[in-house]
């Protein structure tokens, strides 16, 4: 199979019934606009602003109780100001038809299964009674818009019912997963200084039972901002267990639309994560667009995308029942018992829209899984591939072991903006290896080192317009410094996204991995800070640099290259010693593939280690095209890794 080979074509009929369809043949008759292709939409949609946008606000139905005076105020980035004077509410639209008595009350709104639970149903009414009798006791807590609200809690129907409790009183969410160290989570949390947090008990990995009790004491040890904290099962049981407004007598809060909804953080890669805060009405809208238009789902469909809370995924997930899917949540290994785990739950769950990483395919084919000949997957339209680059073999894996007619979305976007940037479009052929396009209100493109922007070339992935889910802030970064760096410092006014990009002639696209030192670990971004962090606790090191490599073929390769104290040897214990304390205070995917001896690690003149060069070397660039010695402190340190770009048979 070669990069760009056709791998499936849309019939007729299923582009007829497309939501994008739907939503062209609207504009023709309520907007006079007329599109004949799907490169003309994308076009108009990046050049006409406030017509895409304010199209998409009808047409996906944003409701607001006080209406916006109009579609985007202020037009620069960083700083756009999107639908000025709108008041609304996220978690209103989510629940706006649920627990009002109506007939589809008893519905379900989510399922879940988890590794000793079989799959089981929340209903709709269900999940707005728990929301409103969560929301009601952190109103009496004293909780109001605009505190912070932390969860460490796994991926389980309390957890949905807690983001949109906070969601619903204008509060602000964050979340770490329990497979989380005490010492991320601070990282993160202290930044915040929440008022509540919501923490679980343990959870269950492996076949093998977690008990973070002890980390959820040092948690909340370790947050003087806390006024309370609720456990759960057995505060969240209590509170559960009390009376809950009716749905006529619960008040949404009405927030300005770029009122803060949650924060996500970036990985830390060069000093603490950086608190992204998205609004509740970019979030919104964003995910309307995305969810109707490029992923193609409907009330009734239902979505499976192993996820732990403490990725962006999880919110996409939540997200998708702002259409009315039912998501299916899943907590646990997804290789334990057996590596078919998730499949066997799509199959008797129905999905009808599944998520995967490419490293999870991998994984899948070494262990020689067939889910089209295992499994019937009768209602199984469409795979949805993020979180790394997506080989040729990777996307025909699926026509192969899967089903021929499949609707393979692969997509890219990012926890910055929480939201996809490429990806799926269901009216567009699939070609193997190839994003299809381009999204919607995305103004994406190549920039090459000169600021312009090229075709069928490598470049930065850049967006030159606003698009309503970029952060309206990093919380904490009171002047702005830290978000313009982050972001506009090379492209003036134009936001880089921090990977290499390159669109061809058809507009499909391909996103080839981080142009920075950030870690893209199975879809999960992690900061190289956060590992010297815990390196610098291993008396035996004295330094350390680690990189994260794209292995030909599709998985990842993450390499930890240490240098010793002097008498010190690179033996098992010490390898044991680092990978332990990785991932006891951080995560398991913290925890390098290899740990390799070298005699220094490369730094700048100013002492800056050079993660960028140090993998571009290993992935072939000669030293002196990947690093300038003059700016260097040990040019000559680089020698190593050319020659282990040769023999690491991992890189081979």
């Amino acid at each position: 199979m070669r990069e760009g080979d056709l791998l499936w074509t849309p019939s007729p009929e299923r582009r007829a019934r497309a939501n994008i369809t739907g939503f062209t043949n609207w504009l023709a008759t309520e907007r006079q606009r007329e599109f004949g292709s799907y490169d003309a939409l994308w076009q108009w949609s990046v050049t006409d602003l406030d017509g895409f946008w304010g199209a998409v606000w009808d047409y996906c139905g944003v409701q607001a109780s006080t209406p916006p005076t109009a579609v985007l105020g202020q037009r620069t980035m960083p700083g756009a100001d999107w639908f000025p004077g709108a008041r609304l509410n996220y978690a209103e639209h989510i629940l706006r038809r649920a627990g009002d008595g109506s007939d589809d009350d008893d519905g379900p709104a989510l399922l879940f299964a988890g590794e000793t639970v079989p799959l089981q149903t929340v209903s709709r009414a269900t999940l707005a009674t728990q929301v409103r009798a969560l929301a009601t006791h952190l109103r009496q807590l004293g909780v109001r818009p605009g505190d912070r609200v932390a969860s460490y809690l796994p991926n389980i129907p309390p957890t949905v019912v807690a983001l949109l409790a906070v969601a619903s009183i204008g509060a602000i969410w964050t979340s770490c997963s329990p497979d989380f160290g005490w010492r991320g989570v601070l990282e993160r949390f202290r930044q915040l200084s929440p008022v509540v947090l919501i923490c679980t008990d343990g959870y269950q990995y492996g076949g093998r039972a977690h008990d973070r009790r002890e980390e959820a004491q040092q948690i909340a040890a370790g947050l003087p901002s806390l006024r309370h904290v609720i456990n759960v099962p057995a505060d969240w049981d209590d509170i559960m267990a009390g009376p809950a407004p009716a749905a006529a007598e619960f008040r949404f809060e009405q927030v300005p639309f770029s009122h803060p909804l949650w924060v996500l953080f970036s990985s830390g890669t060069t000093g603490l994560p950086k608190a992204i805060t998205h609004s509740q009405g970019g979030i919104l809208i964003e995910q309307l667009k995305l969810q109707t238009f490029h992923m193609d789902l409907r009330p009734g469909d239902r979505m499976l995308f192993y996820t732990t809370t403490g990725w962006m995924m999880w919110n996409f997930l939540v997200s998708s029942l702002l259409l009315g899917v039912q998501p299916v949540l899943y907590d646990g290994n997804p290789a334990w018992p057996g590596p078919d785990v998730l499949w066997r739950l799509a199959d008797e769950a129905g999905v009808t829209f599944f998520g995967a990483s490419p490293a999870y395919v991998d994984a899948l084919a070494r262990a020689r899984v067939v889910p089209g000949r295992q499994f019937g997957l009768d209602r199984l339209q469409a795979v949805m591939l993020a979180g790394s680059p997506v080989s040729a073999e990777c996307s025909d894996w699926f026509y192969r072991n899967v089903k021929t007619d499949l609707w393979l979305a692969t997509g890219s976007g990012g926890t910055d903006t929480c939201c996809g940037l490429v990806g799926g479009t269901p009216t567009l052929p699939v070609y193997a290896g190839e994003i299809q396009a381009r999204h919607l209100g995305v103004a994406a493109y190549a920039f090459d080192t000169a600021g312009q922007p090229v075709t069928g070339q490598v470049g930065e992935l850049v967006v030159t317009q606003p698009m309503p889910s970029m952060p309206v802030r990093f919380w904490g970064d009171e002047d702005g410094r830290r978000y313009r760096e982050s972001y506009f410092t090379e492209f003036p006014g134009r936001w880089r996204q921090g990977d290499f990009f390159r669109v061809n002639q058809r507009g499909g696209c391909f996103v080839l991995g981080r142009s920075d030192a950030t870690l893209n670990r199975d879809g999960v971004r992690i900061g190289t800070a956060e590992i010297y962090s815990a390196l610098a606790a291993v008396p035996e090191v004295t330094d350390g640099l680690v990189v994260n490599l794209d292995r030909p073929g599709g998985g990842f390769f993450m390499p930890l290259f240490v240098t010793l104290a002097p008498g010190q040897v690179l033996d098992d214990r010490l390898r044991a010693a680092i990978r332990q304390r990785l991932r006891t205070e951080y995560t398991p995917r913290h925890v390098p593939d290899a740990i390799i001896e070298v005699p220094a690690i490369p730094v700048t003149l100013t002492g800056k280690k050079m993660e960028v060069p140090v993998r571009r070397i290993l992935a072939g660039t000669p030293p002196a095209q990947a690093a300038n010695p003059s700016a260097m402190a040990n040019p000559d340190s680089l020698d190593v890794f050319a020659a282990l770009a040769s023999t690491l048979p991992e890189l081979r």
